[in-house]
């Protein structure tokens, strides 16, 4: 197999000109307000971890500064190189942001005594170089007040490289919305391993950077690899309306759960007319369900509190910054881009909804929404992150669920059994490769994608079928104009002739680990059972904790781990009770101490048969951070 990335087709090189003919590329505003405020940046590209690997390279998208050539969609090359401008900006006296230092950015508002940073981006590395670039040009402020607005890990991972354990005990505030702890911790370790596996094809982290490679991901460059940290909020934003003082900075706080996050908030800044528009407004249609998988978001809700930030904040904001892209200044033009975003999602809701009740499908009304031509004029209406496509069948799976209504669909043959079936009734893999090379001569990518597969699934050794499957990712690939779905057309490619990049980086950290409450490390504990290896287990563990904690009940019965606080009817009679504390429990299930050194220490005492614990941790799986996407 012919390892090299191939260069454009025609089809597609014809296409991305086109591109260049439909949209105002001559608007120079975007690239204007990127550069606008500019102070600095920092002279040594490479950020490092302390081993001393690279985990975020300032230096990597120089090349987007060329003219965009034939194997990218000159809209994200557009987009590419705005997001990947880096720097200490000025948005208003008194209100700085790092941008281009990691995914998304991070915000720096100077008080009386030092400044409150906001969204410490995802790694304490980058979050600590870019406060070191901040203080270079304004001074060395202390850290007076940390916020994050939302409960996404690149708005909270980087904190401890700003902010120690040690000053937040001290009385340093840390502020996030209603729910933040729950939604920041469940997302990345419920489901974390599937979700950080899909994210290294969303974001594209492990692909070379260059004109057939990564070259962004709509939102932001991609993913730093660094550490990831967690300080728990203390103070919660319970309300709209809800003001806060820190460091004589004056917030007024609008919460907004269920749009880009569970737990998410707007800000105002009355004493600088300034709007942060967290996540809820951005320069890109937004997702309403990732690449990466999440639970799928409420474009009706969405639009509605964009609708109510005009009404709050819009006679009041001069400008208007988020935790990604760049600002927009002057108040008509910030009324203007919270009303346009608002409509955009209230639009694909509202069209969805009407095309659903007309009896189309998910993949069916995808092809045929478009979107209003004045909403489709306007950059940041562009689907560099989110799409269109994507996004309206998120919204048919939020209403109606997997199934489209047709009942030959109900009960289909899993992917390999129907891969191999396929090829069969097609007349082999030799013959559906003829016909697929055919396909590709005549420029039909998409269906060579589609049918491909199906040989590869049968016969993932056939490289062959491999090959052209790679060739023909990579050309859908060049052609996105939205930045994840390059990154993962081109993961596919890059995987079929490599093999697996696996995760470059993992939101479960230790410092997330840590943080669950013990009702969520037991819940963590139950989505690893062998459910069909322990149908015949039945064992039940108590564990009684210090400081009149509990007791907490644990069984494995019907292949189901349960879990009961205090004592009742759901609490069954244990095999084995374990007195022990809180600490020595979470490094118990975690796996970082033995149960027999916990007793040979005295730090545990055990009443009954310890060999019941082992049996039930036996029945444990562990994640597999590598698992196939493109092959069985």
């Amino acid at each position: 197999m012919n390892a090299a990335p191939r260069d454009a087709e025609a089809p597609i090189a014809e296409a991305n000109e086109a591109v260049r003919h439909r949209f105002p590329f001559e608007d120079a505003r975007d690239a204007q307000d990127e550069r606008r405020g500019f102070l600095g940046t920092s002279e040594e590209t490479g950020i490092r971890a302390a081993d001393g690997r690279v985990v975020w390279d300032l230096g990597a998208y120089d090349f987007l500064d060329a003219d965009c050539p034939a194997s990218a969609n000159p809209s994200l090359w557009r987009q590419s190189r705005l997001v990947a401008g880096h720097g200490l900006f000025e948005v208003v006296p008194g209100i700085y942001q790092v941008r281009g230092f990691d995914l998304s950015n991070m915000t720096v508002v100077e008080g009386e005594r030092g400044v409150l940073v906001i969204d410490p981006l995802i790694s304490a590395e980058t979050a600590a170089a870019a406060l070191a670039l901040y203080r270079r040009h304004r001074g060395e402020r202390p850290v007076t007040g940390v916020l994050y607005t939302h409960s996404h890990v690149d708005h909270f991972g980087g904190v401890k490289g700003v902010v120690g354990v040690e000053e937040v005990a001290a009385g340093l505030p840390v502020i996030a919305p209603q729910g933040f702890m729950e939604h920041a911790v469940s997302e990345n370790v419920y489901a974390g391993t599937a979700m950080a596996r899909r994210a290294a094809y969303m974001y594209g982290a492990a692909l070379p950077k260059g004109v057939r490679g990564q070259i962004g991901a709509g939102l932001g460059a991609t993913t730093s690899t660094g550490t990831v940290t967690l300080i728990p909020p203390t103070l919660d934003v319970t309300r709209t309306g809800q003001t806060v003082t820190v460091d004589g900075i004056r917030m007024v706080f609008q919460l907004t759960p269920g749009t880009e996050a569970p737990a998410e908030l707007n800000i105002h800044f009355p004493d600088h007319n300034a709007l942060c528009s967290a996540e809820n407004a951005t320069h890109t249609l937004h997702n309403l369900v990732t690449l990466r998988g999440a639970q799928v978001r409420d474009p009706h809700d969405w639009a509605g509190y964009l609708t109510e930030a005009v009404q709050l904040f819009g006679a009041s904001s001069d400008v208007v910054f988020a935790s990604h892209h760049w600002p927009l200044w002057g108040r008509e033009r910030v009324i203007a881009f919270l009303s346009e975003q608002r409509d955009l999602y209230a639009y694909l809701h509202d069209q969805t909804l009407r095309m659903m009740n007309q009896g189309l499908t998910g993949r069916e009304i995808a092809e045929r929404l478009q979107l209003p031509p004045a909403l489709e004029r306007a950059w940041h209406t562009h689907g560099y992150y989110g799409s269109v496509s994507h996004n309206v069948k998120a919204v048919y799976q939020r209403y109606l669920g997997w199934f489209d209504g047709n009942p030959a669909h109900l009960w289909e043959h899993p992917p390999v059994e129907s891969a191999a079936r396929y090829v069969e009734f097609m007349g082999g893999a030799d013959e559906v490769l003829r016909r697929a090379r055919h396909s590709y001569e005549q420029g039909d990518f998409r269906w060579v994608v589609q049918v491909v597969d199906h040989v590869v699934f049968a016969d993932p050794g056939n490289a062959d079928a491999r090959s052209l499957q790679a060739d023909a990712l990579e050309q859908l690939g060049y052609g996105s104009e939205n930045g994840t779905w390059r990154n993962f057309y081109l993961s596919g490619a890059h995987e079929l002739r490599h093999g697996s990049v696996g995760t470059p980086a993992t939101a479960a950290a230790p410092d997330l680990i840590g943080a669950l409450t013990l009702d969520q490390l037991f819940d963590s504990l139950a989505i690893r059972i062998d459910g069909p290896g322990s149908w015949d287990a039945d064992v039940t563990v108590r564990w009684h904790l210090g400081g009149g904690a509990g007791p907490y009940t644990l069984r494995l019965y019907n292949g189901v781990l349960t879990h009961v606080a205090g004592l009742g009817p759901a609490a069954a009679e244990p095999d084995v009770e374990i007195t022990l504390d809180e600490a020595d429990l979470r490094g118990l299930l975690l796996g970082q101490v033995q149960l027999a050194d916990l007793v040979g220490q005295r730090r545990a005492v055990v009443s009954g048969d310890p060999g019941r614990l082992a049996e039930l941790v036996g029945h444990l799986t562990e994640p597999d951070p590598d698992f196939a996407i493109v092959t069985p």
